[in-house]
């Protein structure tokens, strides 16, 4: 097996029919399993960063050849891409070698004529790689930012207006920055049975360190996959954002509440509310499809809790039978996502401005059926995974306004501030 072409048909799969990466990688991986960590390791690194490094990556390439990348073949296209992003951010392999595979790669696969045009290009951008000309940040701070960072210009223009260019750039740096994986150990195992597992863990090559904002929260770096973690079979662990347990932490859940979540998949504050009611009360965990809710039960099952009841239904479909019924509503809405590009490369590129626009539309609709479950006296968690205002300060600006319900706290987290995903939690108490 050739990972170059592998690598290759990935990319070209992705662009093409507009798979989701993740998917694909964990379905590649998975299929040539008897491939060596190291090579994982390759197939991973130069997918994802090629993916991620994406605008940049066609910046340079529209900058040494006299035909444009968009109007190349798509196989050429993919493995300039693949071969720029491995002679501008990877040191393993000299760029005389990605040169020549690549123009091998393009000989196999039927583009004998095109050899000469690859080499060039690439041998170009790699004798030149320290003189690139980015746009003049002085003049156009936004098309700099956006050609170094990858990001469309009309989202870095949002955050500068927002956050002002320091904080946006930081921002940036941050979502193409390597993340650790984050994992949440059950509150309920005794504290010597924490410091066993996190010994076992260690002893796995796993670094870990612990996380500043809640003290069963852990950062692990150096793990060959979720499911080699000790422990995570078991379901003394589960791996998810510190931003998220924040979600549960500002509900206050109390032993013997009755919770709703209303797009619950794939159940990490589901499970985490679970945990918290300690075998006494109840979480219904909801989403809007079987596939969706099939990940909530894989979640729960495996951490053996047995307090949640799990439904596929449509949130902005009222549900008379839970009027007045919940102590807490979670309500994680759809969202745009920005808060987690870094994890997530695709949302970049898919996310419209459009969708920037009707995002909110549907979120209200949302709102205005769900706040219904909430007791008087109740609280209602509204959160998302994404850095843009009208879908996080003034979406909670509106509910304040429009609901029986006093905003109580509201913070907006950001990539490079906060050891977290860009994350927006408000917390609302409905009027008794």
């Amino acid at each position: 097996m050739n990972i170059r072409e592998l690598i290759l048909d990935m990319l070209l799969e992705i662009e093409k029919e507009n798979t989701y990466s993740h998917i694909l990688m964990r379905s590649v991986l998975d299929k040539y399993d008897y491939l060596s960590a190291k090579e994982k390791a390759f197939i991973k690194r130069v997918t994802e960063g090629t993916l991620e490094r994406r605008m940049q990556i066609d910046y340079i390439i529209d900058s040494y050849s006299k035909i444009p990348v968009k109007k190349m073949k798509p196989l050429i296209r993919n493995l300039l891409r693949m071969s720029v992003y491995q002679i501008l951010f990877m040191d393993g392999v000299p760029d005389s070698a990605i040169c020549n595979e690549a123009v091998k790669l393009a000989g196999k696969r039927k583009f004998q004529s095109l050899k000469g045009f690859i080499n060039g290009v690439l041998r170009n951008i790699a004798r030149q790689k320290d003189q690139i000309a980015y746009p003049d940040r002085d003049k156009n701070p936004g098309g700099y930012l956006s050609v170094r960072y990858s990001m469309p210009e009309y989202l870095i223009s949002m955050w500068m207006e927002d956050y002002g260019e320091k904080q946006t750039e930081k921002m940036l740096q941050a979502m193409l920055a390597v993340r650790p994986v984050t994992i949440r150990l059950k509150e309920t195992m005794s504290e010597e049975e924490q410091e066993e597992l996190l010994r076992k863990i260690k002893a796995a090559g796993i670094r870990i360190k612990k996380h500043a904002a809640l003290p069963y929260a852990y950062d692990l770096e150096h793990l060959d996959g979720v499911r080699s973690i000790p422990g995570f079979e078991e379901g003394l662990l589960t791996v998810q954002d510190v931003s998220s347990m924040l979600c549960v932490e500002e509900a206050g859940i109390k032993e013997g509440d009755f919770v709703i979540d209303v797009c619950a998949a794939p159940g990490g504050k589901a499970t985490h509310a679970a945990v918290k009611l300690k075998g006494r009360g109840k979480v219904l965990a909801r989403d809007l499809t079987e596939e969706k809710t099939a990940l909530i039960k894989e979640n729960a099952v495996r951490q053996k809790l047995t307090n949640i009841i799990i439904e596929a239904y449509d949130a902005t479909v009222y549900d008379k039978k839970l009027r007045e019924k919940a102590d807490v509503v979670l309500a994680d809405l759809p969202c745009s996502g920005l808060g987690i590009v870094g994890k997530k490369r695709d949302i970049k590129y898919n996310i419209t401005k459009e969708a920037l626009q009707e995002l909110p539309l549907l979120q209200k609709e949302i709102l205005n059926t769900i706040w219904q479950y909430v007791k008087p006296g109740g609280v209602l968690i509204y959160s998302t995974c994404t850095i843009h205002k009208e879908e996080n300060e003034k979406m909670a600006a509106w509910f304040a306004d429009n609901y029986p319900f006093e905003l109580t706290d509201m913070r907006q987290l950001l990539p490079g501030v906060h050891e977290t995903d860009g994350f927006f939690i408000a917390r609302f108490r409905r009027h008794v």
